[in-house]
């Protein structure tokens, strides 16, 4: 009898292993495919944040040049309100820039006319 009784307590075992992996088998199986959905999904959100991260970081970028560009142009724009009022009432300062500028290039020819109020005025030759 013992011998019978080995064969069917070793009966009953197979066939609870059969059993067990019957079922557990398939659960596995799911199990993983959900681990690996939500693993997945994770990665998604994370490339997501990155992606607006760095399209925010652009975005900042642009805005911060477009400052920096509107100051320069301001800075542009006073200087040469400074300037022009600075010449406004020189045209003795004008006529010397003219003049030394002039004296850079050797093919330039200049005239001087005296005026009525003492000062040469400078002329050009115009050379086709």
């Amino acid at each position: 009898m013992t011998s019978t009784k080995n064969i069917a307590v070793s009966g009953f075992l197979l066939i609870g292993i059969v059993a067990g992996l019957a079922f557990g088998l398939p659960q596995y199986g799911v199990w993983t495919k959900t681990l690996n959905g939500k693993a997945q999904l994770q990665e998604a959100e994370y490339t997501r944040q990155v992606a607006v991260l760095e399209a925010q970081a652009r975005k900042d970028s642009a805005q911060q040049l477009a400052e920096a560009e509107v100051i320069r142009a301001g800075g542009v724009a006073e200087a040469n309100s400074i300037i022009g009022e600075s010449l406004r009432d020189n045209p003795a300062y004008l006529q010397y820039l003219w003049i030394t500028e002039g004296e850079k290039d050797s093919n330039r020819t200049v005239y001087m006319v005296p005026s009525n109020g003492g000062a040469p005025v400078p002329t050009f030759d115009i050379q086709n």
